[in-house]
């Protein structure tokens, strides 16, 4: 573990400050031909509802200019399932794990969470930002009221820490930001994508069954850099920044701004070594620059 990366989060220790994200990297099986994931300083399962769920109909990615969008729905395995055949090799690596899950209601929420307190994983990721499923989900997100009362009943469910991941759809995130601090919230996470559409022309139709999709990619890094700045400065927990993160330069600005650490999602699909790549970026930078830590910059633009 290098020392100039080790980084704490709400009192875990990451071997450095650089996850993948939920929903780009299912739960590693693909990534491991690629690099040893125990380089990471985390990993983020794919998304996890209390029963298996198929996603959506229809397209499911769209390129868009300097991004892409999806409507998967949430396609996973289930809790059940993902214990039972997931967490056995997830735990034999040597890396935080965080579990991201999800919803439709609060009774879903919670039976997951409680199921989940069987298997000792590090984190739990409280997905109440996805804006590709009819229910639950973004509704959550979008009120402060709503995202504190789910928050303070789950983190009182859970044997885990609770990280809340919340969608850049609401009208003031800040203060959804703060309900979920005042919550329990171990930390915050930010942004999931954008809402988004898309349409084609050749076919005279809108691309999504859905309609509605999520954008991601470069696209979206100047929002996710401002809204995780806002955040910052909003609560006394710590942040895991994501949005738009391409290289170990984009991945130091949010850290510059005060994310303890970051996720790297839609450019996993482009360089699947490309947290690998950030992770050796930030290492090079700080011997370049002479720091005992990353966290001597961390914050410095806060």
């Amino acid at each position: 573990m290098s020392e100039r990366l080790k980084t704490n989060f709400g009192g875990i220790t990451f071997k450095n400050p650089v996850l993948t994200a939920s929903g780009t990297f299912g739960f590693g099986r693909e990534f491991e031909t690629y690099y040893d994931l125990e380089r990471l300083g985390g990993l983020c399962t794919k998304g996890l509802t209390l029963e298996p769920r198929v996603g959506n109909p229809g397209i499911r990615i769209w390129e868009s200019a300097s991004g892409i969008m999806n409507s998967v729905g949430l396609e996973n395995p289930g809790v059940d399932a993902f214990i039972a055949d997931e967490w056995p090799h997830l735990a034999g690596i040597g890396t935080v794990t965080v579990v991201n899950v999800g919803g439709a209601d609060e009774g879903t929420y919670l039976t997951a969470i409680k199921k989940l307190n069987a298997i000792p994983v590090q984190l739990i990721e409280l997905n109440i930002s996805c804006p590709n499923v009819a229910c639950g989900g973004m509704a959550f997100g979008m009120d402060p009221d709503l995202a504190g009362e789910l928050t303070r009943k789950v983190v009182a469910a859970s044997d885990h820490p609770v990280v809340v991941k919340l969608t850049p759809n609401a009208p003031d995130i800040a203060a959804v930001a703060r309900a979920c601090e005042e919550g329990g919230a171990t930390g915050i996470s930010l942004i999931n994508t954008i809402q988004a559409m898309a349409v084609d022309t050749r076919k005279k139709a809108i691309v999504f069954d859905n309609v509605y999709a999520g954008l991601s990619g470069p696209a979206v890094k100047p929002i996710a850099l401002r809204m995780t700045h806002q955040v910052v400065n909003a609560v006394d927990i710590p942040v895991m920044a994501l949005g738009g993160i391409t290289s170990w330069r984009d991945a130091l600005e949010f850290i510059m701004i005060g994310a303890t650490c970051v996720q790297v999602g839609t450019m996993n699909f482009v360089a699947p070594s490309a947290a690998v790549d950030i992770i050796d970026g930030l290492e090079q930078y700080c011997e370049d620059e002479a720091l005992d830590n990353i966290d001597q910059v961390r914050g410095i633009l806060r």
